[in-house]
């Protein structure tokens, strides 16, 4: 996998170079491009979680900054106005990640995102606790965390 994604980089480069513009769209297009033609190239291999995995690190990355954006809005929106409309508390979130990596990586992101803040794992391993400023209602607050963030980095992960 790390093959392709320097072959990916190498012809994004490549790319850049041979257009002569340095702009970050250029990058862009260039990567989007190279992975195309790597995709088609080597479509009857074997080995395709590149292929599948970069789409997948993409769509994290958005939804990551979606969120992030969000959550910055609804904690900006609180500290500018007069009254408070936080409701906060600490979620006990089960946890479908096993591995250290998969729980580490998601205890991060959820305390990236203002607002949240992961506080610890149990000591099975399968809970996570989080507060957040914002608790209308427990079940959607773990539905918010499972079917979002926890998804998408199992997904990239396993």
């Amino acid at each position: 996998m790390a093959n392709k994604l320097l072959m990916n980089i190498l012809l994004t480069l490549a790319w850049v170079a041979l257009y002569g513009d340095f702009t970050p769209a250029n990058f862009i297009l260039g990567f989007t491009l190279s992975f195309g033609v790597m995709w088609v190239i080597s479509r009857g291999s074997q080995d395709q979680r590149y292929f599948t995995r970069v789409p997948r690190i993409i769509s994290f990355l958005v939804f990551f900054i979606y969120e992030l954006i969000k959550a910055n809005l609804q904690v900006a929106w609180e500290v500018i106005t007069p009254t408070h409309h936080m409701t906060p508390g600490i979620i006990k979130v089960p946890l479908d990640a096993e591995s250290d990596l998969e729980i580490t990586l998601l205890a991060n992101v959820i305390t990236l995102t203002p607002g949240t803040l992961s506080l610890s794992v149990s000591a099975d391993r399968k809970h996570l606790f989080v507060h957040s400023m914002y608790i209308k209602s427990r079940e959607e607050f773990i539905a918010g965390i499972k079917g979002g963030f926890e998804k998408r980095l199992l997904a990239i992960t396993r």
